[in-house]
């Protein structure tokens, strides 16, 4: 199909549509809105369900109702909104069912503002609802990626019946760029064994995130563990850029990896030998390529648009054996590629060392600076 110019958001919400979305729920608030807009419009005209709900506590409890009937279902949110959520995810885990939220990130912590950033790594990644339990989480840069992911998204949270989560800045939310829409999907239940669909020839099926016995407890717990495993070793996607030969390694996730790009093809031709690693899966987070290629780095700089959230990944794994380096923007600021080109060069000098926290040395440069 030809490309046509989209707007991240929209594409975002028509390319759910054409993976089968059967029901969304969601409540406005930005830089996500358009979502909401576009399918307010869009699931209707397709004779599907869409509820505009009282707030982001009810928009999540509607999709826990639809995702035990088996149907494709979503909402998103941003920042704040996705915050009060989470007691709806952590049922929504400890059910066992499939379900895909879309965050796009603003400025934080509190109400913050409308600009992209990237500071609810930890709140996808590691955080959430209470209780023990793990979410894929994919992070797209650009309006292309993000229409790609989000037919893979539905096809995770079904496969492995759990929470999908995409999360991307404002700057990819709102961007406009060409790229290429899939078919329009027809809909197929696909007849889960575990969904409560109304049949009535067969066994009563009961969905419930309630285990009183803290032995059916565990039980659960270390299924949603074991179910976890196989998607860390079947599910972890990353992009490769000039790495083959790179002593400098670069990472960054989602826009701040997309700029880095820009400053690492510049630094390529200035001579130097920097490649990228820009996880698309932040969760499960490429651990095994980083752990190859600090065995060839001499140094590794780490770029986000918030204080230094995946840069504890990247700690774990790199586990001292050469210097970390950490560059972030936090608060809504999307960093220039002439900084992240800077900070390359630092990389270059030969004088940094391992540190317990690259965060400190970054910090003491954006005081004096400021």
């Amino acid at each position: 199909m030809p490309k046509e110019l989209w707007k991240g958001n929209e594409a975002i919400a028509e390319a759910a549509v054409r993976a089968g979305l059967e029901a969304y729920f969601g409540y406005p608030i930005t830089p996500q809105t358009e979502i909401l807009e576009f399918l307010s419009r869009r699931m209707p005209e397709l004779g599907r369900s869409f509820v505009q709900a009282e707030s982001e506590l009810g928009a999540i409890n509607m999709v826990y109702g639809a995702a035990c009937t088996g149907v494709r279902v979503m909402s998103s949110s941003s920042s704040p909104g996705v915050s009060l959520m989470m007691e709806g995810l952590s049922y929504i885990a400890g059910t066992e069912i499939p379900a895909v939220l879309v965050n796009v990130m603003r400025g934080g912590p509190g109400l913050g503002n409308i600009a992209p950033a990237q500071s609810d790594y930890n709140q996808a990644v590691r955080g959430g609802g209470h209780g023990d339990y793990p979410r894929i989480v994919l992070a797209p840069a650009s309006v292309q990626e993000a229409i790609d992911l989000m037919g893979l998204s539905f096809d995770l949270a079904e496969k492995y019946r759990m929470i999908t989560m995409v999360i991307l800045d404002g700057s990819v939310g709102q961007m406009m760029e060409p790229a290429e829409m899939p078919a329009l999907k027809e809909i197929h239940r696909k007849g889960f064994d575990w969904a409560t669909d109304g049949a009535m020839n067969r066994e009563r099926r009961i969905l419930s995130s309630i285990y009183l016995n803290p032995y059916d407890e565990e039980k659960t717990n270390l299924r949603l563990l074991k179910r976890w495993k196989d998607v860390q070793a079947s599910e972890v996607r990353y992009k490769e850029y000039f790495l083959e030969d790179a002593k400098y390694i670069v990472i960054g996730f989602g826009t701040a990896g997309r700029v880095a790009l820009s400053a690492v093809r510049e630094a390529r031709a200035q001579g130097i030998k920097v490649g990228l690693l820009r996880p698309i899966t932040v969760s499960p987070f490429p651990h095994e390529v980083l752990d190859q290629l600090t065995g060839q780095a001499e140094a590794i700089l780490v770029t986000e648009m918030n204080m230094g959230q995946m840069l504890d990944d990247v700690l774990l794994t790199v586990r001292g054996r050469v210097p970390v380096e950490f560059y972030g923007r936090p608060g809504g600021v999307v960093p220039f590629h002439d900084e992240i080109l800077n900070e390359i060069h630092r990389l270059t000098s030969g004088t940094l060392a391992v540190r317990t926290d690259p965060r400190e040395s970054w910090l003491t440069r954006m005081t004096a600076a400021s």
